[in-house]
């Protein structure tokens, strides 16, 4: 793959709202990407978190020059033309419209929002303002070995698809003792498994199979009850989820993902039969590629390497294995490019919505089918 030349002619300003896990992933793409890719080396301007000094603290940290704790402060600030958000979820809405109607770029952290009627309204204001570029965190989708099985899709080396296998199971909320948190709540978190993992494998599999016209699923609260320091809590979002699709195109699905799944770490795990082969992928080995055509004894197990989308830029040699963190480098790049006026490969907030429709299907099947 050619690395896009179109990036912006000019640094441009960058807001960070939240340090955590994501926050700090952002800082770092924003840090390498020029390094990486070429272009200009963007400012990182501000960076808005609860508290002032937590806010001034990871400041130093990720070499921004300005903290705040208040983030309307960081996304109207003249000085910024793109505005990162990785804030718990019951915050995008707000945040990512007000940076829009301040005139900023938008680059989002997944779930898009807490509800479907949220996810729409954002994309109605994206809408609104063409210029601006918004962007979500779908970073699985850089993969170099994902972009190269989406090729060979396109390109027809397995035939038509006929059926998706696919899976996303880890284990951070297995244990029956893990606190109670906002992320168990509709109302903090949204959407449970489906929300913060399952949309993952949506975005996959839309990817790679095209429009879904019909969902049903079933959803589970596998610890009902949480402690916390005002006593046990209730859990009201799925623990696990499990679904079976038609797409469009006349082909089946069947999709499970879990948060429960004792031992799982990052399985994002699917398997794609087509009419004369299957791709398989795994995250967990996310720089091996296996395919198997017609005529072949078994599959074939292909290592990432520099003929794939996107890896040479880091690494020149084959097998030196890619990270999570180069994938949010590239989706930085993306956004860039979209910036400057090339293609904006998304998922933008539009396309976003499309992956909401699925996720909150599932969540309201209830074994009943959802048609679209």
């Amino acid at each position: 793959m050619v690395i896009p030349s179109i990036l912006p002619d000019r640094p441009l300003g960058i807001a960070l709202i939240g340090t955590g896990f994501m926050g700090k992933c952002h800082a770092m793409a924003w840090r390498n990407v020029a390094a990486v890719f070429g272009g200009a080396h963007h400012r990182l301007e501000i960076l808005g978190d609860a508290t002032p000094e937590r806010a001034e603290s990871f400041a130093r940290q990720f070499g921004f020059s300005r903290s705040t704790a208040r983030w309307q402060e960081a996304v109207a600030d003249p000085n910024v033309d793109v505005v990162s958000i990785t804030a718990p979820n019951g915050m995008h809405r707000p945040m990512a419209e007000a940076a829009l109607e301040a005139g900023k770029h938008v680059w989002l952290e997944k779930p898009m929002a807490l509800t479907l009627n949220d996810a729409e309204a954002m994309a109605a204001t994206a809408a609104r303002y063409p210029d601006q570029a918004t962007m979500l965190g779908y970073n699985y989708l850089r993969s170099p070995a994902f972009q190269a099985a989406r090729q060979l899709i396109g390109d027809g080396a397995i035939g038509r698809p006929l059926a998706f296998r696919g899976v996303y199971d880890e284990d951070y909320s297995a244990d029956p003792l893990l606190p109670w948190s906002w992320r168990m709540t509709h109302e903090g978190g949204g959407l449970g498994a489906l929300g913060d993992l399952g949309c993952h494998l949506v975005s996959h599999m839309l990817e790679l199979m095209g429009p879904v016209t019909e969902v049903i699923a079933q959803t589970q609260v596998a610890i009902p009850m949480r402690p916390s320091p005002d006593g046990p809590k209730r859990v009201e979002n799925e623990d696990s989820a499990l679904a079976l699709l038609r797409f469009t195109s006349g082909a089946q699905g069947s999709f499970a993902t879990s948060r429960v799944a004792r031992g799982r770490k990052c399985r994002l795990q699917w398997e794609i039969h087509g009419e004369s082969g299957t791709i398989v992928f795994d995250q967990e080995n996310m720089n091996e590629l296996w395919v198997h055509r017609t005529g072949d004894s078994g599959f074939v197990r292909h290592l990432t390497g520099p003929d794939q989308p996107d890896f040479a830029a880091f690494c020149p040699a084959p097998g030196h294995n890619f990270g999570f963190n180069e994938q949010k480098v590239v989706e930085a790049r993306d956004l860039l490019v979209a910036i400057a006026g090339g293609t904006n490969v998304g998922p933008d907030f539009a396309q976003g919505v499309e992956i909401e429709k699925v996720i909150h299907a599932m969540a309201a099947s209830n074994g009943v089918p959802v048609r679209f």
